[in-house]
């Protein structure tokens, strides 16, 4: 399963990029997000692995992330690695004429196991909570506001 969103963000792009490349601001946009262990290579590099970990719920996920391309402030490429679901995606950061900066985020997933069924019968769910956690980071970069203050 294969899609891509978009979102136009009210700030320049170095602004935007130093936002999204600090793990600290993670849990104001990721509602859910735990925590990350570096596991591997060298941190907020290509090549570099970690463990996000996640509850949702009352599910906790686990999930090994890889950055495949570090090419920022352009682009930003990770795979995440979680149990029977395999996540490739491709974040693009363009300079707009008005000052604002596009985020394009292209996700490929791959379905193993009982999450084929879900990757088949609720696809679309998958392209919301991406599209939520955009839209979550564009209130959280223009704004300041966490998702956390909605605990």
């Amino acid at each position: 399963m294969e899609y891509t969103n978009k979102i136009e963000i009210a700030l320049p792009r170095d602004q935007v990029v130093a936002k999204f490349d600090n793990e600290e601001n993670m849990k104001h946009w990721q509602k859910g997000f735990v925590g990350m262990e570096h596991l591997s290579g060298e941190k907020g590099k290509t090549g570099a692995t970690a463990k996000l970990s996640y509850k949702m719920g009352k599910r906790e996920i686990e999930m090994i992330e890889t950055i495949t391309l570090l090419d920022l402030p352009e682009a930003f490429h990770l795979t995440f690695d979680a149990k029977n679901v395999y996540n490739i995606q491709e974040n693009h950061f363009e300079e707009l004429p008005n000052g604002h900066t596009r985020w394009i985020s292209k996700n490929e997933f791959r379905f193993s196991g009982f999450m084929k069924i879900m990757g088949f019968l609720m696809p679309g769910a998958f392209r919301k909570q991406s599209l939520t956690y955009m839209q979550d980071f564009k209130t959280f970069a223009e704004e300041g506001k966490s998702v956390l203050e909605d605990s």
